[in-house]
């Protein structure tokens, strides 16, 4: 069976959706003129950091076309949600928020309100939303971003909501405008969709098989990143272990990174998520020698019972998750791991989740995202018999997240009393005499840094100690930003 070659967006037709964005433009520089009025645009994004990704081009465009970004609806004449369908409290957070835009819809009828993402390739949500909230305008997938001028531009002229979606393994698009909020680190999207097929994801239906940028292409993006004060990508994909396989050349993941290493002026590289089954020696081997690849990997297990893992298709067992961390913790001793954990999934036993904690204990992840699981429409989970009682999911859920805190508090006590290298993000959400960054290892931390910016390497000695952070105190400022 030959590999379908990825479909690329030509750049004819890139151009013509850059005319419509010079065309709106126009007519906003044109209301600006004779008003003085200002356009401005809210995007509301959930779910993962390919939906952030898929956000920060939304935005670009948005630039492009005059809208300047508000966090305000009062003040936003576009309104756009992109959507997230992994998890059922997202959709029921959707559904919520653009409820309470109806009054607003009501007294400004010009105001554009929109929905996209990952939830509108499913035909039940789209349905949904043309049915129950009508002061919708426009509607479109995870494929036809590109398409967001000519989607938004029709939306003026229809009178009822308009739905764009296609129905397709998905495209690769280059070359769209970026808006990106932080100018010392940036996500760089590698490949799209997945292969996978876990029986509790509905991520390749809605985001399509895997697609692989071309390296080059990543390469050159991470280049003008460079040149712009970037100093920390992180590399994203579905599975990022599996890049390259539907290229038809000889290229792997390993590979990319020993390219991604060598461009001058990015300290960090960074990357998820990595599906166990595709961790290689040869990725383990790269990961340690590269050395602006950060001492941090996250490698979801899911459950640690072969029967659950087995039902869930994650194509590997208990004892071969553990075998690949030991590789890893040979190779590199001083790495941080985390992973994500489903709790509650059809057919869980006592026994079974008793697996789950001994893997939790076995390899003492320094975190772990920990979910309770929620039936998602099409996905074969969602169909299966033995449905887990919802007191006894959070019963379990609750025994987790004990043992997992104090792993973490416990591993987070080494590190007081040492001096780590921390790329500075910028004041803290809850003190903003605060300033907070990470570790290479991923540790948020927070210390005071007079005279130190965003985008600062500094040198941080860990004072006080949290489950879920770290204090410290500033001891010299390596690199400033440019």
């Amino acid at each position: 069976m030959t590999k379908k070659e990825n479909t690329y967006i030509l750049p004819e037709e890139l151009a013509r959706q850059n005319e419509i964005i010079q065309r709106i433009n126009r007519n906003n520089e044109n209301e600006y003129n004779s008003s003085g009025k200002k356009k401005f645009a809210r995007i509301i994004t959930y779910g993962c950091q390919q939906n952030n990704s898929d956000s920060e081009k939304l935005k670009g465009i948005l630039k492009n076309m005059g809208y300047n970004q508000t966090d305000d609806n009062e003040k936003a004449d576009v309104i756009l949600f992109n959507t997230c369908c992994v998890r059922e409290n997202a959709e029921l957070k959707l559904y919520g928020n653009i409820g309470a835009l109806k009054n607003l819809k009501l007294s400004r009828p010009e105001l554009i309100i929109g929905v996209c993402g990952c939830m509108m390739q499913q035909k039940h949500a789209v349905e949904m939303i043309k049915k129950k909230y009508r002061h919708v305008d426009l509607i479109f997938g995870t494929h036809n971003i590109y398409k967001f001028p000519e989607i938004f531009e029709k939306a003026f002229h229809e009178k009822c909501t308009l739905v764009d979606i296609m129905d397709c393994e998905g495209v690769i698009v280059e070359n769209l405008p970026v808006d990106r909020e932080e100018k010392h680190k940036a996500w760089v999207t590698i490949m799209y969709g997945c292969n996978n097929f876990c029986s509790y994801c509905i991520v390749p239906y809605v985001r399509g098989r895997e697609r692989s940028r071309k390296p080059e292409n990543v390469v050159d993006e991470i280049y003008k990143l460079a040149e712009g004060g970037c100093k920390e990508v992180t590399l994203l994909g579905q599975n990022v272990n599996s890049y390259g396989k539907d290229l038809g050349i000889n290229i792997d993941f390993a590979d990319l990174l020993y390219k991604v290493n060598e461009i001058e002026g990015i300290e960090r590289i960074r990357f998820m998520t990595s599906h166990p089954k595709d961790l290689s020696d040869k990725l383990i081997l790269a990961i340690k020698e590269c050395n602006k690849v950060c001492e941090h990997l996250h490698l979801p297990f899911q459950a640690g019972s072969n029967k659950i893992l087995k039902s869930m298709n994650r194509v590997y067992t208990k004892e071969e998750y553990l075998e690949k961390v030991s590789k890893v913790k040979k190779a590199m001793p001083n790495i941080a791991l985390t992973t994500d954990i489903i709790v509650g999934f059809p057919g869980e036993s006592a026994i079974d989740f008793e697996e789950t904690l001994d893997v939790v204990r076995k390899v003492r992840f320094d975190q772990a995202f920990t979910f309770i699981y929620s039936k998602r429409e099409g996905t074969p989970a969602a169909r299966m018999e033995n449905q887990i009682r919802e007191d006894e999911k959070h019963k379990n859920f609750d025994r987790l997240i004990e043992v997992q805190n104090q792993i973490s508090r416990n591993i987070n006590e080494g590190y007081r009393g040492n001096v780590y290298e921390v790329l500075v993000d910028g004041p803290s959400k809850t003190n903003k005499d605060i300033l907070t960054g990470r570790t290479r290892t991923g540790k948020i931390i927070n210390f005071e840094g007079k005279d130190t910016n965003i985008g600062d390497l500094v040198n941080v000695k860990v004072t006080g100690v949290f489950s879920w952070s770290l204090h410290g105190e500033l001891i010299e400022n390596i690199k400033s930003q440019s």
